[in-house]
């Protein structure tokens, strides 16, 4: 049976600072990171011994399909969120994926403002989401609880801003803005660019 594993990250703990301290990163993504893959594993086993021993109930099968859809969800946003930034990040995308953010999101700066208050005002933890949405062939930004809910199903993330306490709290405290405008600068538009025209076949 197929397993997750924790990605490397592409650059140093230290790559991202002053933005995000390399202790913050290291453990964001060798302890937090490695935590969803660690749970997803886990109930990816439990689910397979419910089968063999034929315990499947409706009791358990809610737990589990929810403890593992949380998991996978935090291993899958975090294995993006990683790629999406670079020390070298920032500035604004150009060519195809600037075209689609006019045309779906009213130009750059009204979708930076909106996965802004998105990312900064979610309920509790979550995250902020520019996703490509299939049905529609558009983009569309979502605020994502936890890890998992509030999505569009077959949504497609294509940037994701974390904001789960454990991301910024011990170095920006209670001031979720102040991290999440950080997180622009460090923005790979060459990544974010490369998912869009895979996902919209752009």
């Amino acid at each position: 049976m197929g397993t997750y594993a924790l990605p490397d990250l592409p650059y140093d703990y230290s790559a991202l600072a002053p933005a995000i301290a390399p202790e913050i990163l290291e453990l964001h993504h060798a302890k937090h990171h490695a935590a969803y893959v660690k749970g997803a594993n886990d109930t990816l086993e439990q689910l397979a011994e419910a089968r063999e021993k034929d315990l499947i109930t409706p009791t358990g099968l809610v737990g589990l399909e929810k403890t593992f859809a949380f998991n996978l969800s935090g291993h899958a946003l975090h294995s993006i969120f990683w790629q999406n930034l670079s020390p070298d990040g920032g500035d604004r995308p150009v060519g195809a994926l600037a075209d689609a953010i006019d045309e779906h999101l009213g130009g750059f700066d009204a979708f930076r403002k909106q996965l802004t208050v998105a990312t900064t005002s979610v309920q509790g933890s979550g995250w902020g989401v520019l996703a490509w949405e299939p049905l529609g062939r558009r983009l569309i930004v979502e605020q994502v609880y936890d890890h998992h809910g509030n999505v569009g199903q077959g949504s497609t993330p294509l940037l994701v801003f974390d904001a789960w306490e454990h991301a910024y709290y011990l170095q920006y405290k209670n001031v979720r803005p102040d991290y999440v405008t950080k997180l622009w600068d460090l923005v790979d538009w060459a990544d974010v660019a490369a998912r869009y025209a895979a996902a919209a076949g752009a």
